[in-house]
């Protein structure tokens, strides 16, 4: 287990501007497949992009690239959104999603943007609320792109109903919604997507992996700090769990759980001290 950490801190403790996405995804995936091959994945999205180059000709526009984009990957190679399946944690690993050709909005965004960077169009990711987008921006015009519906091109009417639709109505759309993620943000989400669904599979061991590396990309984050603490807690690792509930408390000293934690440091305190 520790390599895949090892490879996953490599990729990322670095800069946004010099993190390679692709390379950084697959190390990410390296705790659920310790001995995945990342050359090999980064090789088939080569395939990927060439087949693309093949339709877009020697002069591409952006249209005529992102319409060869949607028609290599959703016609040809079949990629979709897996609706049926949407918490599946292959979901969120690149390479299951190569291999099954499926994925949820952010993980078939990432594969979009890969294939899009080596034919020379560059994406940005878009955090938006629910469900994560790509686009491109130029000074006369920006293109917003919905990956998990077959590279739908998205106008601001289309974004405004996704919206009603995912918040019941109860959110407005704002154009800080389009603001473009950064790798470290997208690396975040995606595990952030899987840490929900190993906790609420009652996974407390996987979900300890994925916690550790977002604290590999936060190490101050309180929220990742707290949640490794309670899965600690669950796995009776009383001594790791009391040391992270303190930290937590020190680096958020006025959270709203505060006194619950409290209340955990000072259970765990008596457990250990009954122990040794």
């Amino acid at each position: 287990m520790r390599d895949s950490y090892d490879d996953f801190r490599r990729a990322v403790d670095r800069s946004d501007a010099t993190i390679e996405l692709g390379r950084a995804t697959l190390a990410m995936a390296k705790s659920e497949y310790p001995n995945l091959d990342a050359e090999m994945y980064l090789s088939r999205i080569d395939q990927l992009a060439a087949a693309v180059c093949r339709r877009t000709g020697s002069e591409p526009t952006v249209y005529r690239a992102i319409a060869a984009l949607n028609y290599v990957l959703f016609r040809e190679e079949g990629f979709q959104g897996n609706r049926e399946e949407y918490y599946d944690a292959k979901n969120s690993f690149l390479n299951e999603v190569i291999e099954r050709k499926k994925g949820i909005p952010i993980s078939l965004s990432v594969l979009y943007m890969l294939v899009a960077q080596r034919i020379g169009l560059a994406l940005h990711g878009v955090g938006f609320p629910g469900h994560f987008l790509v686009k491109y921006a130029a000074a006369e015009e920006e293109i917003v792109i919905d990956p998990f519906n077959g590279g739908e091109v998205k106008s601001v009417e289309s974004l405004e109903g996704l919206l009603r639709a995912l918040s019941g109505g109860e959110v407005d759309f704002h154009p800080a919604m389009l603001a473009p993620a950064t790798p470290k943000q997208i690396l975040k989400r995606m595990l952030a997507n899987l840490k929900i669904i190993y906790l609420r599979q009652d996974e407390p061991l996987k979900a300890l992996t994925v916690i550790d590396r977002l604290l590999i990309l936060d190490p101050r984050s309180p929220e990742s700090l707290r949640d490794r603490g309670l899965v600690y807690l669950k796995l009776e690792c009383l001594n790791q769990a009391l040391e992270d509930f303190r930290e937590y408390l020190r680096v958020a000293p006025d959270a709203v759980d505060g006194a619950t934690i409290r209340d955990h440091v000072v259970a765990l305190t008596k457990r250990v001290r009954q122990i040794h």
